[in-house]
């Protein structure tokens, strides 16, 4: 059934927050932390903060589940819907940062373009995903 934030009680919209907050971070993570840290590092060289600068990314993430769970999860009207919409977010997202990069950024490296449009396509798409199939159990 579709619903909206109206009829979703504060305490499933928290539960829901977590869990899409939980998914992307351990996914995101897994990538950037372990699965892509070569390719970055190669890639990126001096540009790259070692450790990371962590207000900035928490407030991307912050934002990044506030808009996942309502246009992606809570706005859907299937787990299927929240797949797709997930995904759709993802392109735009990370395409407008590696575009934007790439745009203005002297030196970004082009590979990296498709890699992290496809990967931010996954994360999002799999984080909507999973947020669904949360929503769907807490009723």
């Amino acid at each position: 059934d579709h619903r909206d934030l109206h009829s979703f009680p504060t305490r499933r919209s928290s539960d829901l927050g977590a869990s899409v907050a939980l998914t992307l971070l351990v996914l995101d993570l897994a990538f950037l932390g372990v699965i892509a840290k070569p390719i970055y590092d190669g890639a990126l060289g001096g540009l790259r903060r070692e450790p990371a600068y962590w207000p900035p990314a928490l407030l991307f993430y912050v934002m990044y589940v506030f808009v996942i769970s309502r246009f992606a999860v809570i706005h859907a009207s299937s787990k299927r819907d929240a797949l797709k919409r997930g995904t759709s977010l993802g392109f735009v997202s990370y395409g407008t940062y590696e575009l934007t990069n790439w745009a203005v950024l002297a030196g970004w490296p082009s590979f990296l373009v498709p890699i992290d449009i496809a990967w931010g396509m996954v994360l999002t798409g799999t984080t909507a995903l999973v947020g669904r199939m949360s929503m769907e159990r807490l009723g």
